[in-house]
């Protein structure tokens, strides 16, 4: 379906493990016509992940093939060799159609979008309750090492500075009110 008018972009970042993407899928569930953004990774899949439904997944190789033909709208190395990133394509196709299209990117990629698209963007940064509780939830995860929870949590309070840079910050303290202010936060802006 062709549309006059393109569709908007809402932005989620957060540091690992703050709860974006749980937020997110159920945004998506509320929000009837949310489109989502698949994101192109060199990680490897995890369990229960289908390729072209939670990532594209590329080998390094390709991925940085596409990096040298500015295949993405944003990209970054979130760790060595391991890549996360948004094909142009992708985005522009889907807002041709009129669809809105939701992100679940790293800081990084969340503020490079933001800068790409402006007004057409919303940025939200899911902000977790502390440190402590970020970590309690990494570990809960089971899928870490201690060497890797360390990186992540480095690189948390690292990102957690960037947090003003993004439109609206909302506290995943309570998993409940934070699906209330994040609904609020986009019909909002949808309605525009």
């Amino acid at each position: 379906m062709k549309s006059d008018k393109k569709g908007k972009l809402i932005v989620f970042s957060a540091p690992s493990g703050a709860g974006k993407t749980t937020l997110v899928h159920w945004l998506m569930n509320e929000i009837p016509g949310l489109v989502f953004s698949v994101s192109a990774t060199s990680r490897k899949m995890r369990p229960g992940e289908v390729n072209g439904k939670d990532y594209y997944f590329l080998t390094a190789d390709e991925f940085k093939e596409k990096i040298k033909n500015n295949e993405f709208v944003e990209w970054e190395e979130v760790y060595e060799n391991q890549f996360y990133g948004t094909l142009a394509s992708e985005v522009e196709r889907l807002r041709n159609e009129g669809k809105n299209v939701v992100f679940d990117v790293d800081v990084m990629g969340g503020m490079n979008i933001k800068k790409m698209y402006g007004d057409d963007a919303l940025s939200i940064f899911i902000m977790p309750p502390s440190v402590e509780e970020l970590e309690r939830r990494l570990r809960n995860r089971n899928t870490e090492t201690d060497e890797s929870i360390k990186k992540r949590i480095g690189k948390a309070k690292y990102e957690m500075q960037f947090a003003g840079k993004f439109d609206k910050i909302v506290v995943n303290d309570d998993l409940e009110e934070a699906k209330k202010e994040i609904k609020n936060i986009v019909e909002e802006f949808l309605n525009k």
